[in-house]
């Protein structure tokens, strides 16, 4: 079974990655795709920089920095993994790495660190459990758990 690993750097993100280890140390017999997506540049960004080439090498060391305590978790458990960084808007993307690797499964965080962005147009959680066409896992940190227990 192949796992696509939406990871944004947050805590809820790197619990998705535990969780998804935890599944493969209990028989699940997988492969992961570790991805990042940056969003697109604003148009301030493209006007100073001036140069759209420097931009795009910018997000992309950007994603692929993002990555490396997940990186960091898979490699330790011995699990094999794929990445992928890319650009655009991520519940969309997120769609079409799934089906371009022939991912079998999502498991990702609740909650990412694009809060502003979940506020006004939804998390890209939920934008992805409804267009991915195969099963998505939302995990949710043990703080979030607790605080809804709380409240």
């Amino acid at each position: 079974m192949k796992i696509l690993l939406p990871f944004d750097g947050s805590p809820a993100a790197l619990e998705a990655v535990r969780f998804a280890i935890h599944l493969a140390g209990e028989g699940l017999g997988s492969s992961m795709v570790l991805a990042n997506v940056q969003e697109h540049a604003s148009l301030y960004e493209l006007m100073v920089a001036h140069d759209p080439q420097v931009i795009e090498q910018v997000s992309v060391a950007a994603g692929v920095n993002t990555l490396k305590p997940a990186q960091a978790l898979l490699e330790d458990a011995g699990i094999t993994f794929e990445t992928e960084v890319t650009t655009g808007d991520p519940a969309h993307t997120l769609v079409d790495i799934l089906e371009n690797y022939g991912c079998d499964m999502v498991v990702m965080g609740a909650r990412g660190t694009s809060t502003l962005r979940s506020a006004l147009l939804g998390s890209v959680s939920n934008e992805l459990l409804h267009a991915a066409g195969v099963p998505v896992m939302i995990v949710k940190s043990p703080e979030e758990s607790v605080t809804e227990l709380e409240g």
